[in-house]
């Protein structure tokens, strides 16, 4: 539930259309429900605007079953990240509205339509093809979460001339994503030609003096362009939620 969900329930029972028995049965299970190994977080749409979300990794199918279940009860959209396929399609076996986004690694349910509340563009850029898959959970975690979202894919400082050729999109869009592995400069560049809030995210894409995104992390930690947030190394869905946030229209 979320707070147009609420205002909606209580308008409802302001005119008679929804009874106080019904309202108290929909508020029941606020903050949270507690399923044994999980407690889901019905608050958290009233909160912070969008539903909790549901890190798959390291979750069974039952597991994940019983805390969809859970959600889709109170009437929530569903975002599940960092998901293997063979778990995403039994998962689909059980809900047949799913959406598995192979990419992103990320299964989506939606079942009201997605709220458009951004008041702008959010573009996701990537410095190479082989941070698709970070680009992409970041894409995916801002749609669902009600913005437009547009895309921007290799266009790494190894060939300059093919981000500038894109300037345009860098200066319509309200908040630019940059994703990007090997020595993470990308969001530096892009930090410097924008007047927007760019939030960098390194990957784990790189050589061996990558280690694994943590040069990439500390280029974009020490980036000398005003305006950069740095999230965790491969964290798209981080990108994605904070992005989101920025880019929502005041209530």
């Amino acid at each position: 539930m979320n707070v147009t969900d609420l205002k909606r329930l209580l308008e409802g029972v302001r005119r008679g259309d929804e009874s106080i028995e019904d309202a108290l049965e929909r508020l029941r299970h606020l903050p949270f429900e507690d399923l044994g190994d999980s407690m889901v977080d019905h608050h958290r749409g009233l909160r912070q605007g969008f539903p909790e979300v549901i890190f798959g990794a390291t979750k069974s199918v039952d597991q994940m079953e019983r805390i969809i279940g859970a959600l889709l009860a109170k009437g929530n959209n569903i975002l599940a990240t960092r998901l293997e396929e063979e778990k995403a399609l039994k998962l689909a076996e059980t809900f047949p509205a799913a959406l598995w986004h192979r990419e992103a690694r990320c299964l989506t349910i939606e079942q009201k339509p997605v709220e458009q509340v951004g008041r702008g563009t959010i573009l996701v850029v990537s410095a190479g093809t082989s941070d698709l898959p970070v680009a992409a959970e970041a894409v995916v975690t801002a749609r669902i979460m009600g913005n437009q979202v547009e895309q921007l894919f290799d266009v790494g400082v190894a060939g300059l001339h093919r981000l500038l050729a894109r300037r345009e999109l860098l200066f319509s869009a309200s908040v630019i994503i940059v994703v990007a592995g090997m020595e993470g400069a990308l969001p530096s560049v892009v930090g410097g030609l924008v007047s927007r809030p760019v939030i960098a995210v390194p990957t784990s894409v790189g050589y061996g003096a990558a280690f694994g995104g943590v040069a990439a992390l500390l280029g974009m930690l020490n980036s000398c362009a005003s305006g950069v947030t740095v999230v965790n190394i491969d964290n798209g869905f981080g990108a994605g939620y904070a992005a989101a946030l920025m880019n929502r229209e005041q209530a």
